[in-house]
């Protein structure tokens, strides 16, 4: 998989020896755990999915985190991309509406003593407090979630897939300060709709 991952544009260290120390087998079902280091999505059910390692090493590799950082994670999953965060930030807070899939992400991670993300069962952004240096969005927004900005600190990237129509665009957003919002587009993939509380 880490050679899959160099042959698609990750450089970053960092990310590659985090996603080297994440057994990614332990977030699908036994079934699937043969095809666990190919780099494809797996479902993981209730609709969602597992995305690509090389998406969410591009993903996270996008983010440049120094392990000093606080991060959001919307749309925690199976956990994995939650695992791999922990390993590359000061602090995970990582939220996922599905109960089932937060009790089961929360059950791994804790098996594997990632004492530095915190999880919670909820699609409400205004459920969590404080703010971020970076948030990254793990499922297919319609349009960019306003309140999101407000999490973000300055100088802080959040990373967001946004649909256009036939896939989404992968944004990685800069915010210069309280009002300025730089956006790059920086990929494509495809992901399961974001559903916030609001939204469901």
């Amino acid at each position: 998989m880490i050679e899959t991952l160099k042959a698609k544009g990750v450089y970053s260290g960092a990310v590659i020896a985090a996603m080297s120390r994440v057994e990614r087998h332990l977030f699908v079902s036994e079934a699937l755990r043969y095809r666990a280091y190919d780099d494809i999505s797996l479902p993981i059910g209730f609709g969602q999915t597992i995305s690509r390692p090389s998406v969410i090493a591009r993903m996270l590799q996008s983010l440049g985190l120094t392990g000093s950082e606080m991060v959001l994670e919307v749309g925690t999953g199976s956990g994995y991309q939650t695992a791999v965060l922990s390993r590359l930030a000061s602090g995970v807070v990582t939220m996922e509406r599905v109960r089932e899939l937060s009790e089961r992400a929360g059950a791994v991670l804790s098996s594997m003593n990632c004492r530095n993300a915190m999880l919670y069962n909820t699609g409400n952004f205004s459920e969590i407090q404080g703010s971020f240096d970076g948030i990254v969005v793990s499922a297919g927004a319609d349009m960019m979630p306003e309140e999101l900005f407000d999490k973000l600190n300055p100088g802080g990237r959040m990373i967001i897939p946004v649909s256009d129509k036939k896939t989404h665009r992968i944004k990685l957003c800069l915010k210069r300060g309280v009002n300025e919002i730089l956006i790059e587009d920086i990929g494509e993939a495809s992901f399961v709709p974001l559903v916030t509380s609001a939204s469901a």
